[in-house]
């Protein structure tokens, strides 16, 4: 098997051997999230899209905020409200304001939203198995247990949600009104 220092062409050193672990998960991270990206592209939606639906599938009935939506992203998004914008055009998303406080959007999916889910999850479930397939339980266990403990020193591991714009959540509406 190749390493990294082949893969990219580098000749000289890493600097270190963090530097090396680093580049190779970021390396790895992207191969992962190009195949994904690949295989929602079929139903027409972004890795990152699937993400929301698949969020709101979970939340049920309730729904969620914006900036809720934001901190259960795998990966950061920085413009929640664009993005949410994006699914309501498709129709696979629905939102309404809060009887209680007219400044907080509950987001929740559609019909046609879990319709979609429902077409996706075979393809999507098979994703971790053809990619990860060839490693056994006990090389998962301790691929998750470093990746746990790489993220220690991330803080809080993203950027908060920005929901500005539209307010989803209240957060915007508050600060205006300071």
């Amino acid at each position: 098997m190749a390493g990294l220092k082949s893969e990219i062409a580098q000749e000289r050193p890493f600097s270190s051997d963090e530097e090396e672990a680093l580049l190779n998960v970021l390396r790895t991270s992207d191969c992962l999230q190009r195949v994904f990206q690949r295989r929602t592209r079929d139903w027409g939606v972004t890795s990152t899209q699937y993400n929301v639906l698949r969020i709101l599938r979970g939340a049920g009935s309730q729904g969620l905020t914006c900036s809720a939506i934001g901190d259960r992203m795998i990966t950061a998004e920085p413009d929640i409200t664009r993005l949410l914008a994006r699914l309501k055009a498709m129709k696979l998303i629905r939102q309404q304001r809060d009887k209680q406080d007219r400044r907080v959007v509950w987001t929740h999916i559609s019909g046609a939203g879990l319709e979609l889910l429902g077409k996706m999850d075979s393809v999507i479930e098979q994703i971790p198995r053809d990619l990860l397939g060839h490693l056994d339980r006990r090389d998962l266990s301790e691929l998750i247990r470093l990746l746990e403990l790489a993220r220690k020193n991330c803080g809080d591991g993203q950027s908060p949600a920005s929901c500005e714009g539209v307010s989803c959540d209240g957060a915007a509406a508050a600060k205006e009104s300071r």
